[in-house]
């Protein structure tokens, strides 16, 4: 007899979901009951940029993604090497000003 797991949650992932969007910027904002991750896509040489995705999370649930990013970078850096981050990017501005964090 096969037990079921009444927690188990189907998704669904379409095609067009599938191939995903690519994104070389993120830009974090807060608020005290919400997180909005903005992902952008800046190409070289175009003075302007367009958000290409929106999430908006709630505290809990972005610490939680905090978590689970934490623990994924921690798994390809033991299978892969250390990810390396170089010091000096010119091209992406450290700060917009206000309550905000980049990714």
């Amino acid at each position: 007899m096969e037990e079921q797991n009444d927690n188990q949650l189907n998704i669904e992932l379409s095609e067009e979901m599938a191939e995903g969007i690519y994104s070389n910027l993120a830009i974090i904002t807060h608020s005290t009951s919400e997180f909005m991750l903005d992902f952008i896509r800046i190409m070289p040489g175009v003075p302007k940029a367009k958000v290409k995705s929106r999430i908006i999370l709630t505290p809990e649930h972005a610490k939680r993604l905090l978590t689970a990013i934490e623990e994924n970078v921690a798994k390809f850096e033991a299978a892969n090497g250390r990810i390396r981050i170089p010091e000096d990017n010119p091209g992406f501005p450290m700060n917009f000003g206000g309550p905000v964090g980049q990714a």
